[in-house]
């Protein structure tokens, strides 16, 4: 009976004492798990932040890339499109490639985006630029909604000083004959254009 006992006992120890050691067992594992997410998650921050960075270099290669095959201006890279389209699929254009639509802000950013343009588009040429003013007439804005400061309007003809194509005529346009004076025209119209990039 003593040995009977004994036996229970010993079965007792050994069931507590396996119950304590899965538990210890269950305590390790949950703390490698959260070790692990950790861990993980930790990892997870790391490649986020690589893609970013990849990002941001692939950016400025495009960038470096559009300087190159364009001019740049002031801090701005430009960008000739000779092709001719109506002022919507240009300023989309434009967008499509990270940039909008060229609006000089100094007399020197316009003599020189007039000449960039009389020599890569053509001296007698037109190109849209990224000021219009369809929400209000006669309040110029540029393609990030703000108004204007500089104006290059050809104010030459007393007769019709520009813009004087009221709400028929409401997208600027930039001549690339001297010395570069703004236009208002039908958005309609198909005219060649230039896509402003900001340099970061």
């Amino acid at each position: 009976m003593e040995f009977k006992g004994l036996c229970v006992l010993m079965g007792v120890l050994f069931l507590v004492n396996c119950s304590f050691q899965q538990t210890q067992l269950k305590k390790k594992l949950v703390k490698k798990d959260a070790t692990k997410d950790s861990a993980i998650e930790e990892l997870q921050q790391k490649i986020n932040d690589i893609i970013q960075e990849l990002n941001v270099v692939k950016e400025h290669q495009a960038l470096q890339s559009i300087c190159l095959k364009g001019m740049k201006i002031n801090g701005k890279c430009y960008l000739a499109q000779p092709l001719r389209k109506r002022y919507y699929n240009a300023s989309e254009d434009c967008n499509n490639m990270g940039g909008v639509l060229g609006t000089p802000t100094s007399g020197d950013d316009n003599d020189q985006l007039r000449a960039y343009i009389s020599q890569s588009v053509g001296p007698e040429e037109q190109v849209w630029l990224g000021a219009n003013d369809m929400q209000t007439e006669g309040l110029w804005m540029d393609q990030y909604a703000d108004s204007i400061s500089y104006k290059n309007w050809d104010t030459s003809n007393y007769r019709s000083p520009q813009p004087d194509g009221g709400k028929s005529q409401n997208c600027a346009v930039l001549s690339g004959a001297p010395p570069g004076k703004w236009f208002d025209e039908n958005c309609r119209d198909e005219k060649a254009s230039v896509c402003q990039f900001n340099i970061v």
